[in-house]
C-alpha cells in the first residue's frame, strides 16, 4: 500500500508537534506546505488524502484536482475558506474545531467592550503624551444595568453572557434559529435584529459568515443604534460594512468599536478606521492562548485521523456527507484499537 499523505496547506505555528503526534498513531505522513493560492494547493498537495487548512483557499477547483482527497480539517471554527458544496459532492468530509477557544474569545470580546466603554486607549494615549485629564473621556456610563446585545448565540456568546451577567448586565439575543425557551436559563431575551440594535448599549457579533450574513451590520443598522453604543466583532470582518462603520464612528452616530477581525487581514494601510480615536483594533488574536493553540492543532489533526480511520466525528461541518459515506461510530475501546480503515 502506498504511503498515505496528509498535507498542511499553510500555517503560522512555530511547531507541528501536536499534529505529528496524532498522525503518527495512524501511520500517516505529515507534509507541511505554505500555499497561498488555489494553484499552490493543487501543485503542492496533489496526492493528499487529507488536508489541514488555515487560510489557503480550498475551492471547487482545488477539490476536483485532488483525486485522493477524503478530508479537510480547518484550524478554527469558521470554514469560509472551503467550498462546502463541492466537498460534499466529491465525498470529502470538512471538519472544524468548534470548542478550542471559547474562554479566550469570550474574554477578548468582553475586554474590547470594556476598553471601548471606559475609553481606555484614549486615556492611556493622553497620559503617555504628557497630559492628565479624565474629562476627555466623557461621557462614561456605569456598566451595571446596561444592555448587551449578542448576535448569534452559540458556544462563545453563551459563555460571554454568563460573564456579563456577573457584572449586572442585561442580555438581549438575536438568533433566528432559537426560541425564547432556549435562552431562558441565561436570563436573556430573544428579539428580532432591529430590536436588539435599538436597545443594546454594547453589541457583540458572533454569527458565522455566510451569503446571508455578509454585511449583516451596515448603514441602516448603525442608524438604529444608540449614540453611546459600542460594537465588538470577534467573528469575521465581512459581517460588518467597514465603510458604514467608519461613517458611523466619524459622525459620532456610534461611540466606539472593538475589532479583532477585518474584511482584509492584515488590515490595509489605507483603511479609514486606522487612527480613529474611538476604535480599538487587534490582529485576530481573540482565539489565542498557549493552551488554545495546542488544543486547536491536536483536535484538527485528530479529526483527520478519525475520518481516515473510517469513523464518524461530531466535528463534520458538511452534515450531508454522512449520506454518502459509511462512517462507523466510535466504540468505547476507541478507533485506534481497530486500525485504519481507508
Amino acid at each position: 500500500m502506498s504511503e498515505l499523505k496528509v498535507y498542511i496547506t499553510d500555517y503560522e505555528y512555530a511547531s507541528l508537534q501536536e499534529e505529528e503526534k496524532e498522525l503518527e498513531k495512524a501511520d500517516l505522513k505529515l507534509i507541511p506546505k505554505q500555499c497561498k493560492s488555489e494553484n499552490d494547493v493543487i501543485k503542492q498537495c496533489n496526492d493528499a488524502v487529507g488536508l489541514l487548512n488555515q487560510y489557503a483557499p480550498i475551492t471547487r477547483k482545488v477539490i476536483e484536482a485532488l483525486p485522493n482527497l477524503k478530508v479537510v480539517a480547518r484550524y478554527g471554527v469558521g470554514v469560509n475558506t472551503i467550498d462546502l458544496d463541492a466537498a460534499t459532492e466529491h465525498g470529502v468530509c470538512v471538519l472544524n474545531v468548534p470548542d478550542y477557544c471559547m474562554d479566550e474569545v469570550s474574554n477578548q470580546a468582553f475586554l474590547l467592550m470594556l476598553a471601548c466603554q471606559r475609553k481606555l486607549i484614549m486615556l492611556n494615549d493622553q497620559v503617555q503624551n504628557g497630559s492628565w485629564d479624565y474629562k476627555i473621556s466623557k461621557p462614561i456610563y456605569r456598566l451595571a444595568g446596561q444592555t448587551m446585545g449578542l448576535l448569534g448565540f452559540g458556544r462563545i456568546p453563551r459563555i460571554l453572557a454568563e460573564k456579563a451577567r456577573a457584572f449586572g448586565i442585561k442580555i438581549l439575543i438575536y438568533d433566528p434559529y432559537l426560541r425564547q425557551s432556549d435562552v431562558d436559563s441565561f436570563g436573556a431575551t430573544l428579539l428580532p435584529l432591529q430590536e436588539v440594535l435599538k436597545k443594546a448599549d454594547m453589541l457583540s457579533v458572533h454569527v458565522p459568515l455566510t451569503k446571508d450574513t455578509y454585511h449583516l451590520i451596515g448603514e441602516k443598522e448603525f442608524a438604529l443604534m444608540k449614540k453611546h453604543a459600542v460594537i465588538v466583532n470577534t467573528s469575521r470582518g465581512q459581517l460588518i460594512d467597514e465603510e458604514a462603520l467608519y461613517k458611523a464612528l466619524k459622525s459620532k452616530q456610534l461611540a466606539g468599536a472593538g475589532l479583532d477581525v477585518m474584511t482584509n487581514e492584515p488590515i490595509e494601510k489605507e483603511s479609514k478606521l486606522l487612527g480613529l480615536p474611538n476604535v480599538i483594533i487587534t490582529p485576530h488574536v481573540a482565539w489565542y492562548s498557549e493552551e488554545a493553540e495546542k488544543e486547536l492543532k491536536r483536535k484538527a489533526a485528530h479529526g483527520v485521523v478519525t475520518i481516515l480511520s473510517g469513523y464518524d466525528t461530531e466535528n463534520i461541518v458538511n452534515y450531508d456527507i454522512r449520506k454518502k459515506l459509511s462512517l462507523k461510530k466510535k466504540t468505547e475501546r476507541g478507533f485506534f484499537d481497530v486500525g485504519c480503515n481507508h
